[in-house]
């Protein structure tokens, strides 16, 4: 049996099987959408907002359309305090509890190994209890993907798809999105080198 993980922020889910599922690996408070019904629910949006202005919220969705929307309204509703974005790979497959895949045959959070699970947890740094060991580093911005032929190039989205499969990450995510996820893993100054270093490893992989 998995030792628990201690994690200061609340967690924010889509469903309860989301939520099941997370709970046999982390020690945390999970909060739950229920889908798109946080649309209609003010009390929970503002236990999300109340959480995030205190110990910060990660957001942690499916990688599919609705995942996407319901994250990119949490990140409009939610404007003070501290979020992380956890993003799962879009990986193809169905629930056990399921009788049908769903709508684009992709596994939610429930479906997740645990591997993956606390892999995507970890990139995101939230298990840092403390932020007196995160040095200063310089943001990654779209301009410097531009610069590494992620954006704007002929071969660009399949240089970023690359990237995206590489790093276990949903294949629809932004521009933005991924500038995020990269923050967590290195700096502007280690970018190259890192970019190198995953694409090689993709190219070597087909």
């Amino acid at each position: 049996m998995i030792e628990k993980r201690k994690l200061l922020p609340a967690i924010v889910v889509e469903g309860k099987y989301d939520k099941i599922r997370l709970s046999a690996l982390v020690d945390a408070v999970i909060l739950v959408t229920n889908g798109f019904q946080i649309y209609r629910q003010p009390e929970q949006l503002a236990l999300i907002r109340h959480y995030a202005e205190t110990v910060g919220i990660i957001i942690l969705t499916d990688a599919d359309a609705a995942g996407f929307q319901i994250r990119n309204y949490l990140k409009g509703a939610v404007t003070k305090g501290k979020i992380y974005h956890v993003y799962i790979p879009g990986i193809h497959g169905k629930e056990k509890r399921k009788t049908a895949p769903s709508a684009e045959g992709t596994l939610g959070v429930e479906g997740m190994d645990t591997q993956t699970l606390l892999m995507a947890l970890e990139r995101a740094g939230v298990f840092q209890e403390s932020s007196d060991n995160i040095s200063v580093r310089k943001p990654i911005t779209p301009a410097m993907l531009y610069e590494h032929g992620l954006m704007g190039t002929f071969d660009c989205t399949t240089r970023r798809r690359k990237l995206l499969c590489t790093l276990q990450l949903p294949p629809r995510l932004s521009v933005s999105g991924l500038c995020e996820v990269l923050n967590t893993m290195t700096d502007a100054d280690g970018l190259a080198a890192f970019l190198d270093n995953v694409l090689s490893i993709s190219e070597e992989s087909i």
